[in-house]
């Protein structure tokens, strides 16, 4: 083979993989470094608002997505990038419990203890405040109730094992339950929930909104799925010029998100 074939041989196998590369990296540090489409401006969110929090979540170089056990996902065109948060080692932080993880990491980091409470699909209500004293859960013929069996722990730690705890018996059903409607789409803000409730449901998280001078509004979603895997911000695949952010009309119109379709009035949000 001539110099210069094999000249044209290295610089297609460089491009090639240099494409490749740029395809798995992601340039963006944070949620609120991906660029608006053009004529959108971010919405104004309260610099200690639940917002702001999502708007700061830090995100991974790689735009691959891992599940808890270390693999792969099998599918890897649903993202746009990887939220730098950790997915743990069992197959727990799925679909609302990411949405749980997300706003219990937001109020943990506020010190509001007391307000970090979900309910078991069975409606039981546990609160973060009674386990991080010390409190443990004993069942009984599916009856719950807390008996102080260690010592007070407010670390980090203790906190993801009362989240694991959460993670097993709570779920879309109970999370859609919890969360109070939106009475229109148009109201939509970062914090919110497009939510389906079911055996199995699915939910994904708002993490930002932008607003045209018209007053259209897009959004930026983040999920996690089945089995449990990497929070991730997903891709639009409907509108490749738009994606990453999803066009947000009216309620009659579905959203369409690569894994699941959703009802526009199935906006939810967390209550104050």
């Amino acid at each position: 083979m001539g110099y210069k074939k094999i000249f044209f041989v290295f610089c297609s196998i460089f491009f090639n993989f240099f494409a490749f590369c740029q395809e798995k990296t992601n340039p963006y540090l944070a949620i609120e470094k991906i660029p608006t489409p053009s004529g959108y401006e971010r919405v104004v969110v309260d610099k200690d608002a639940f917002g702001t929090y999502l708007r700061r979540l830090p995100l991974k170089k790689s735009r691959i997505v891992y599940l808890y056990s270390g693999k792969q996902k099998s599918n890897q065109n649903a993202q746009f990038a990887v939220v730098d948060i950790s997915v743990g080692n069992k197959d727990l932080q799925q679909c609302a419990d990411a949405i749980i993880r997300l706003r219990a990491e937001y109020l943990f980091q506020q010190k509001k203890y007391k307000s970090i409470h979900f309910n078991f699909s069975n409606g039981f209500k546990v609160d973060y405040d009674m386990y991080a004293k010390g409190n443990r859960l004993q069942e009984t013929k599916g009856v719950f109730s807390w008996k102080k069996t260690t010592k007070q722990d407010y670390s980090h730690d203790t906190f993801l094992k009362y989240l694991d705890l959460v993670f097993v018996y709570a779920g879309s059903y109970s999370l859609s339950k919890e969360l109070s409607v939106v009475s229109s789409v148009s109201l939509i803000q970062p914090g919110d929930v497009f939510i389906e409730g079911g055996f199995p449901g699915h939910a994904v998280s708002v993490v930002d909104v932008a607003v045209s001078k018209e007053g259209k509004k897009i959004a930026l979603l983040a999920q996690s799925y089945m089995p449990a895997q990497d929070i991730h911000v997903l891709v639009n695949s409907t509108n490749s010029v738009l994606s990453p952010w999803f066009e947000i009309t009216t309620e009659e119109s579905d959203l369409f998100t690569p894994e699941w379709i959703f009802k526009k009035k199935n906006l939810k949000r967390f209550k104050q």
